[in-house]
């Protein structure tokens, strides 16, 4: 197996979560954004960075970004961590069309994206954070309660509550695809 190595930004702790589960699974080091280098790309072959969703961008996506040229011939893998369930396929389209905005078409192209659902403890919110989610509640909350979707009812029911989606099961596909790269 080539050598491979997680990197992940995480705010609440989702992410962080899914990275230590996919560093195990693959006998990888794991490194947290800010205590990675980017002059270390050089040592990997396969480089799996994951990034909290927040507001449809991902964050600390420019280490990518800033960095693709050293990536261009390695393998890179991008897994996002956010509250919408990626078994939704408006979830999907809506994430993609955020990371079009940010990766080139090319990046788009040679990065493998995967979704991952992680959770939300509104203790933990930051100042923003915690307005961005009062502000969908209360636009939930003007609408008719029988034509929201499962997971708007489901937002309004765990509203200020501790909800984790995470799953070590749901990096199966990722370690599956990095093993036989």
């Amino acid at each position: 197996m080539h050598s491979t190595v997680v990197i992940y930004e995480s705010k609440y702790g989702f992410t962080k979560r899914y990275a230590q589960w996919l560093a195990k699974a693959l006998a990888c080091p794991v490194f947290e954004k800010k205590r990675f280098q980017s002059q270390d790309f050089a040592l990997y072959d396969t480089i799996i960075y994951g990034g909290g969703l927040y507001a449809g961008g991902v964050s600390g996506i420019k280490l990518l970004t800033e960095n693709y040229h050293a990536l261009a011939e390695k393998h890179v893998i991008l897994f996002t961590c956010g509250l919408a369930d990626p078994n939704v396929p408006e979830n999907v389209e809506h994430i993609r069309q955020a990371l079009s905005t940010v990766l080139s078409a090319d990046m788009l192209e040679k990065i493998k994206i995967f979704h991952l659902r992680g959770g939300i403890n509104y203790t933990k919110l930051s100042f923003l954070h915690k307005a961005m989610m009062a502000m969908l509640r209360k636009m939930l909350l003007k609408k008719d309660l029988t034509a929201l979707s499962s997971e708007d009812k489901e937002l309004l029911e765990t509203y200020g509550k501790f909800v984790d989606f995470t799953d070590e099961k749901s990096i199966g596909e990722i370690v599956e695809y990095a093993r036989a790269l």
